[in-house]
Parts: structure tokens; C-alpha cells; sequence
């Protein structure tokens, strides 16, 4: 009975699966050069990470059940590895929840942005990226980002809830040329 108490949830092991598979995504080299132009930054690098983690629990969170569970699985997972990475470049021990709360609603203000402008389509869409990830007013540039993620939105829809369980995630890849 008490070895119940140390063992993993199998959300917790799909979570952290799905984590992994999220962060390649978001860190193709592919994304920080033309034609999207993300700013290789930490900045940067936490907006592709929450644009794709915001793709696939969304995508999670409207599927029938575990989905739902495993999207809050995912979204804790997100935070764990967060706090490590945080601990693991040397941030102290009382700075970590402030900068998790930070990042928890960063996280949430791109989430309720994305998720208005999605049914907008790709010009709303754009607005959004180009306010949060690229600090500009100028959708235009944010366009192929746009265009990037409605293609792994309709990917992740298309694909049947069991597909999150065994993975992968089926995002799509960059294009390299606009």
C-alpha cells in the first residue's frame, strides 16, 4: 500500500513526454530565422514555448476524457520544468516563485490572446503574435508565425485524442522560406 505513495501517475509520465515534445518544438533553430524572425532570447524562446504548449492543451483540454486530465498533467509539468531550469541557472531559492508567478501570467495573458484571436483566423491571429512575441503593432510581421501555428492547430485536430497518449505530437515543420 505505501509504495502507491512513490509511484508515477501515467499522466504524469505522458505529460512529461509531451513536454519534451513540445520543447523540440519549440526550439527548431528554424523558427528564429527568416521568414519568422522570433527574437533568440530567452523572451523568445519562452513565447514558442507557450504558443506550442497553448496549441496542445487547448487541443487537450476539448477532447474527452483523460484529455482534459492530461492537459492539466501537461500544465504542471510545464511549471515543474520551469522551476528547474529556473534553479538550474542559479536563481535563488526565494526568487523562484516570483518569477514562476510571473511566468504563470505571462502564460496565462498569451493564452486568453491567442485563444480570442483564433477564431479571427490568421489576421487576428497575427495581431496577437506581433504584440506578444515580437513587441510591434506591425501584424505583417508576425504573419508566417501565424500561418505556422494555424497549420499545427488544424494538424492537432485532425489528429485522433489517442495520438497525445502515444505520441508524437504531430506538429508540423517550419517552412524555411516564406
Amino acid at each position: 500500500m505505501i509504495f502507491k505513495l512513490f509511484s508515477r501517475k501515467p499522466d504524469a509520465e505522458t505529460a512529461e513526454r509531451l513536454y519534451g515534445e513540445i520543447m523540440a518544438a519549440a526550439r527548431r533553430p528554424e523558427l528564429f530565422l527568416a521568414p519568422y524572425n522570433v527574437p533568440d532570447t530567452l523572451e523568445g524562446r519562452f513565447d514558442m514555448l507557450v504558443l506550442h504548449a497553448f496549441l496542445v492543451i487547448r487541443r487537450l483540454a476539448a477532447s474527452p476524457e483523460p484529455g482534459p486530465a492530461l492537459a492539466q498533467a501537461l500544465s504542471d509539468e510545464i511549471f515543474r520544468a520551469l522551476d528547474r531550469a529556473l534553479r538550474e541557472m542559479g536563481v535563488g531559492d526565494l526568487a523562484v516563485p516570483k518569477r514562476i508567478a510571473r511566468y504563470a501570467a505571462d502564460y496565462n495573458g498569451r493564452r486568453t490572446a491567442y485563444e480570442a484571436a483564433l477564431p479571427g483566423g490568421e489576421t487576428a491571429l497575427a495581431e496577437a503574435l506581433a504584440r506578444n512575441v515580437y513587441g510591434s503593432a506591425d501584424a505583417g510581421v508576425a504573419a508566417p508565425l501565424a500561418r505556422y501555428a494555424l497549420s499545427a492547430e488544424a494538424a492537432m485536430a485532425a489528429a485522433p485524442p489517442a495520438a497525445f497518449q502515444k505520441g508524437p505530437i504531430p506538429f508540423p515543420a517550419p517552412q524555411e522560406k516564406p
